[in-house]
């Protein structure tokens, strides 16, 4: 079965012979370096990383039969803020900066943190022009993978979301507060990221959408026991702009709607179909109400779940045998008559075993059901 038919027959909610794959092919489903590198150690693959899109050897997503490759990212945006501070600080066109903390990075100082309505008004935007350079070597990658017609083409969406920004530009606490205690100060501030989002998306889906079956997104709205926010605030706040930016992208690329949210989400997951949300990722599933079953007999045939291979807890530390359990475990569940991609729960890091990636792998390919149709 090609990974085409595959995953369109998923997202009919029928079984394809196994569920889509997706190891590599997102920056959220990913590898870090380390990791990768360790893999492909484990591999016997010792030359040059073959990279494109998603910093993941070509390699590795063939012997993993990853069904899916991506185009384009997070923009850069001109304007008055983006600047080097040191080789491992810098400040990014929103605004806020970031500096390399023990190898990640962090963010650390917050441009809105305190700022009135007034000094929202005031504040300099980034310009919503996206690099004509970037975006003719996004449509020449695009129109290659069109053209091949072998892989599933996933544009990376282009803008962060609007709730991740007024968290990162005011810290959590500062913009959490003025969500429940200044609206004005909040809708002011959502008005003007869905501008910049708008026309971003416009110059991106125009370019990009006549080659992509599916775009991400990306805003966490979910904690580890419960989300964010509340749903009747999420329904009042977030859910209008965040309808509108999906209206718009389906209406420039007629495309899926692929979203990202991290923790428990289980309580806004009918306002995210409700708003046009496709497919839901990344299914933590060590947060509350999160577990496969529950999701699948909630939601199962409304929506199409993509990820739930734990990273935080169960790959660094399962046994290969333990892995190949999950893996079935979750074909079995998430995987019942369609409806289910199967991909880390979010960028794998250096403390997963490759043996562990391997299990994982080698279990899919002994569980696939070579009877369906493959034409």
């Amino acid at each position: 079965m090609t990974s085409r038919k595959r995953f369109q027959l998923a997202m009919q909610h029928i079984a394809p012979d196994r569920p889509p794959i997706d190891i590599g092919g997102t920056s959220l489903t990913g590898m870090r370096p380390i990791c990768q590198q360790k893999l492909r150690e484990f591999l016997g693959i010792n030359d040059q990383p073959q990279k494109f899109n998603g910093n993941v050897d070509e390699r590795i997503l063939e012997w993993a039969c990853t069904d899916f490759r991506s185009v384009g990212r997070i923009v850069d945006l001109p304007g008055p803020h983006a600047r080097k501070l040191s080789e491992t600080s810098f400040v990014n066109c929103w605004g806020f900066q970031r500096d390399v903390i023990q190898g990640e990075s962090q963010i650390v100082h917050y441009p809105l943190k305190g700022a009135t309505y007034h000094e929202l008004k005031t504040f300099r935007w980034p310009e919503p022009r996206v690099d004509e350079n970037l975006l003719q070597a996004w449509e020449q990658r695009a129109r290659q993978l069109k053209a091949e017609n072998k892989y599933v083409i996933i544009a990376e969406h282009p803008v962060y979301g609007i709730l991740e920004l007024g968290c990162w530009m005011c810290g959590y606490d500062d913009f959490l507060f003025k969500m429940a205690a200044d609206s004005d100060f909040v809708r002011l501030f959502f008005d003007e990221v869905l501008r910049i989002q708008l026309e971003v998306i416009r110059q991106y889906y125009t370019v990009l959408g006549p080659y992509i079956d599916l775009t991400t997104s990306g805003d966490d709205f979910g904690m580890q026991n419960s989300p964010l926010i509340s749903p009747e605030m999420f329904r009042r706040l977030i859910a209008p702009y965040f309808k509108l930016r999906i209206e718009r992208t389906k209406a420039l690329a007629k495309c899926l709607y692929w979203h990202h949210s991290c923790g428990s989400v289980f309580d806004l997951i009918e306002q995210l179909i409700e708003c046009g949300v496709d497919i839901l990722n990344p299914i933590q599933t060590s947060a509350a109400k999160m577990q496969p079953h529950h999701l699948k007999a909630a939601f199962g045939d409304k929506i199409v779940f993509w990820g739930a291979v734990d990273v935080q807890q169960f790959l660094p530390c399962a046994s290969p045998e333990q892995v190949r359990s999950e893996i079935l475990s979750l074909m079995n569940s998430l995987g019942e008559n369609g409806g289910y991609v199967i991909a880390p729960a979010h960028e794998m890091i250096e403390d997963i075993p490759p043996e562990n990636i391997v299990a994982w792998v080698d279990s899919m390919h002994a569980n696939t059901d070579t009877s369906r149709e493959t034409n």
